[in-house]
């Protein structure tokens, strides 16, 4: 008797690694065994102290894999609150000392977790927006930093500039921002959330006085992240309880989570030349596959440089395509990608950051993102390459359609 065909369906290619990763088995197994471990890490009998012990060692390896003192690794709930205690806290901080230092300083292609708070401060606590433009390619050149402190130095709480840009992988010269800013005595924050893990990242060394990092990005668990905050860099906190992390964010911390976010990073750290060239090489490889279609633009830094991109992203325009066709099409075809940041998911809107970059509103609307992670492979490359020319051609025929009936007012 034979045996019938298998139907087991093949997993989806996930290549939305830049939303999240999967869970690294290092965090896996620290996690499981943090959390075999009773007691608050704020206690002072054996088990409190057991868990302080473990919390402590997860912020030395943290600082020691960033270039940071664990003094000035703050945990938090993840990149959002980070961003949120940076731009908020050193805005206040700064206003106390000096009610003349009003305008916060942000790139155009920050996320919203930056985007956001900046624009609160504008609305409801008399701060100045002042919005630094990206060129094309998604870079903040340094220059725009240094003309608005020669001008206004004194006026300035803070600059925030990402490190990487989540979207189309651009990487900026965070630390000649950095240095600009101390030689004004301005401070400079840094989301650093699509840096870290992903590119060689030393606190220390780049002259930051707050970056912002998020244990989902490199492997480890959702919902812990860290502010690094510089021991000078005076921070208003957002949340007031116990004192926790410096006084700077109460809350009882999760120790697991800490955990799991330090051995993901440690290992991400320790293999990181090795998985930016094999991950690079991905990359490469599917870029050559996506422009083998017409009307396909690769954007941001890579187009131009690609040792000043992500090595694990890809972003795309297509023309003639609405991003969300595309996507359901490729879901449907069991490729997961993005057309932006996650956190943007389900909002038909053109990005932001595209249109801060001078892409019109139709190429914004027509993008996609795809990027790798640490269990990606060549054969996930292979099925992108089998599916992306049909899905293409039926994203722009459900298109000319809709332009159709909008024309006729629906009517057939």
């Amino acid at each position: 008797m034979s045996s019938l065909p298998s139907t087991t369906p093949r997993q989806p290619v996930y290549l939305d690694n830049a939303a999240s990763t999967a869970l690294a088995p290092e965090a896996a197994a620290a996690m499981t065994a943090a959390w075999t471990t009773p007691g608050n890490p704020s206690s002072l009998h054996g088990s409190g102290r057991a868990a302080r012990r473990l919390l402590e060692e997860a912020r030395e390896s943290i600082a020691r894999d960033l270039g940071a003192r664990p003094s000035e690794v703050i945990f938090t709930g993840g990149g959002t609150e980070s961003d949120n205690l940076a731009v908020k806290g050193i805005y206040f901080a700064r206003r106390r000392e000096d009610a003349r230092r009003r305008i916060v300083a942000i790139s155009s292609v920050e996320h919203h977790a930056v985007l956001d708070p900046a624009q609160w401060l504008a609305d409801e606590h008399d701060a100045e927006l002042v919005v630094l433009p990206s060129d094309s390619h998604g870079f903040i050149a340094p220059d725009k930093v240094r003309d608005l402190l020669a001008e206004r130095a004194d006026e300035v709480a803070l600059i925030s500039v990402m490190w990487a840009n989540n979207e189309v992988g651009t990487v900026q010269e965070i630390a000649e921002i950095a240095r600009i800013g101390a030689e004004y005595g301005v401070p400079v924050h840094s989301d650093a959330v699509a840096a870290a893990g992903h590119l060689p990242v030393d606190f220390a060394a780049s002259g930051l006085s707050a970056m912002t990092v998020a244990a989902h990005k490199f492997g480890g668990p959702q919902g812990i992240g860290a502010l690094l905050l510089g021991r000078e860099v005076a921070c208003v906190p957002l949340l007031h309880g116990g004192g926790h992390e410096r006084d700077i964010r109460s809350g009882t911390q999760s120790v697991a989570a800490a955990s799991g976010m330090a051995a993901a990073l440690r290992a991400a750290v320790a293999n990181l030349d090795e998985t930016t060239a094999r991950i690079g090489a991905l990359r490469d490889r599917l870029a050559a596959v996506l422009v083998t279609v017409p009307g396909v633009q690769v954007n941001g830094a890579y187009s131009i440089d690609p040792s000043r991109a992500l090595a694990g992203v890809v972003h795309v325009s297509i023309a003639g395509c609405e991003g969300d066709s595309l996507l359901m099409l490729l879901d449907a075809k069991g490729v997961e990608c993005s057309a932006g940041s996650a956190c943007n998911a389900g909002v038909a809107a053109a990005s932001h950051v595209l249109l801060a970059m001078g892409f019109d509103t139709a190429t914004a609307r027509g993008s996609l993102r795809f990027s790798f992670g640490t269990e990606n492979t060549d054969d996930d490359v292979d099925v992108v390459a089998g599916v992306i020319g049909e899905v293409v051609e039926r994203a722009r025929a459900a298109g000319l359609l809709s332009a159709a009936g909008a024309r006729t007012g629906g009517v057939s």
